[in-house]
């Protein structure tokens, strides 16, 4: 059986949508497979990197790609994680089985120190419960 594939979208692909990527890929690397880009990648934020350290998770290979990487690629699941990125991916030449948008706030524009690790405790609980239901589907 080919692996469920997952797309992460966001701005700049420097925190939420890498964050993304390597938490379902931690979690759920065999079933379910992650990538994620950006509408204006940047590069990952060294804050991100730390934060997913920080709960054991690997970066190594976690790079800022652009939305265009994707184009003309199918994904089963495509999730959205800012309001910037929906407006532009309703113009994304792939294809997608179904797309989800979490509005999740950016860490970059918060002054909390924690808010890199606040975000990632997020994103780790909506997919645990996302994957949960996804699982159950695909049995």
């Amino acid at each position: 059986m080919k692996p469920y594939r997952v797309l992460f979208l966001c701005n700049a692909n420097s925190a939420r949508s890498l964050m993304g990527e390597a938490l379902l890929n931690h979690i759920e690397g065999e079933r379910i497979v992650a990538f994620s880009a950006g509408v204006e990648p940047d590069r990952p934020h060294e804050l991100t990197l730390e934060a997913l350290h920080h709960l054991g998770i690997g970066t190594e290979g976690l790079a800022s790609e652009p939305l265009e990487r994707y184009a003309g690629e199918y994904f089963d699941s495509v999730i959205v994680l800012c309001e910037k990125a929906q407006q532009s991916c309703r113009e994304w030449p792939g294809q997608a089985g179904e797309v989800v948008f979490w509005d999740i706030p950016d860490p970059r524009l918060s002054e909390d120190p924690n808010a890199y690790r606040k975000t990632l405790r997020e994103i780790r609980g909506r997919l645990q419960l996302w994957v949960d239901a996804k699982l159950r589907k695909l049995g």
